[in-house]
């Protein structure tokens, strides 16, 4: 018989092998842990990566194609940019999406792909209407809309079509269900990062130092950019791009009238007071430093009031306080502010990495 309280000697050796394996398995527990910490750290660094190099997954797409050619996202080889003869036979009018004193833009069809059709409205405009050409033709990047072909003979040029429309829609498609998950203060501040990017690739482009004058009021401004449907940001209305010619000593006008209110820059407004009439001969030029006026004021709309836009505000205070100086020449340049915002967007993502980081890889 076992007397109570005695092991058999095979009982205690399954005892000692449990307990080892007990002991063996906290080390496995640990590396396990370990090895998940270790993955969730890659994981955020590649969402870090992968924000910011979001912003220049088009840069890829444009480089892709010479000069004077073009290629659409589902393309798989470049076209040379659509002439008259294509224009009048493959390009098929939908209905008319936009009308300004410049052009008419309508919804139109080539070959199986939707795109934005521009017709000049008024010969009267036309001398503008080359300019926004010619500028488009010059400025194709990354931070410009896709030229597709244009016909001089009839006014007309085809560019992508961006369904989401311009900025100003930005919150009423946020809103919408499908967009909800991506109204984040991640998004906006990458657009507010392009937009601030678009600034300083005009302020250094190739056709020289150019200044977007249709910009006398925050709408007017918003709606010279288009969304896209991967929300980033491209610069579409180009028709008043001036040059500032500073070897030359020439300064530019934002047109002949006179611009009023706090949007614009103190140095695009009336300088003598009520009490001398305004007339464009006295008015003073200026620089692209009034571009650099109007920054705080656009990206507070893209950021928007989401959860972690205050956060954004507190990192950008201070610049936006420079781009705010009275006197043009006080205030950064759009790249200096492109470091800032670059420096804050990479930075916030690393401290306050979402939840949902592995969805968004």
């Amino acid at each position: 018989m076992r007397r109570p309280g005695c092991v058999l000697p095979a009982q205690r050796n399954e005892t000692m092998v449990r307990a080892g394996s007990s002991r063996r398995g906290v080390p496995a527990v640990l590396l396990l842990c370990l090895g998940a910490l270790l993955c969730a750290n890659i994981l955020i660094y590649l969402y870090v990566d992968s924000l910011y190099q979001d912003s220049h997954l088009h840069e890829h797409l444009h480089g892709l194609c010479p000069p004077g050619h073009f290629k659409l996202g589902p393309m798989k080889s470049c076209m040379a940019w659509l002439q008259c003869d294509a224009l009048h036979q493959e390009v098929r009018k939908l209905k008319m999406i936009g009308q300004g004193a410049v052009k008419q833009v309508f919804l139109s069809e080539w070959k199986g792909h939707k795109v934005a059709l521009s017709k000049l409205s008024s010969l009267d405009y036309r001398e503008d209407f080359v300019h926004g050409l010619e500028m488009l033709r010059a400025l194709q990047s990354p931070h410009t809309v896709t030229l597709m072909g244009f016909c001089l003979e009839d006014h007309t040029f085809i560019t992508e079509y961006h369904p989401l429309g311009s900025l100003v829609n930005l919150n009423t498609v946020l809103e919408l269900e499908k967009y909800r998950s991506v109204n984040n203060w991640q998004t906006r501040l990458r657009l507010a990062t392009e937009y601030v990017a678009t600034l300083a690739f005009l302020h250094s482009s190739p056709a020289g130092v150019r200044v977007m004058c249709d910009s006398s009021d925050l709408a007017k401004t918003l709606s010279q950019y288009l969304l896209t449907n991967d929300f980033h940001l491209v610069a579409n209305d180009l028709d008043a791009l001036p040059m500032v010619e500073r070897q030359a000593g020439g300064l530019v006008k934002c047109g002949h009238r006179e611009l009023l209110g706090d949007f614009v820059a103190p140095e695009q407004r009336w300088p003598h007071g009520e009490e001398l009439q305004f007339t464009d001969r006295l008015m003073p030029g200026y620089d692209e430093k009034t571009d650099i006026w109007k920054i705080p004021e656009v990206v507070n709309f893209l950021l928007g009031r989401v959860q972690g836009s205050d956060q954004v505000h507190f990192h950008l205070f201070d610049i936006h306080a420079q781009c705010k100086k009275r006197d043009p020449s006080q205030r950064p340049s759009a790249q200096e502010v492109l470091q800032l915002y670059r420096t804050v967007l990479d930075t916030m993502i690393k401290d306050n990495p979402t939840p949902g980081s592995r969805d968004m890889l």
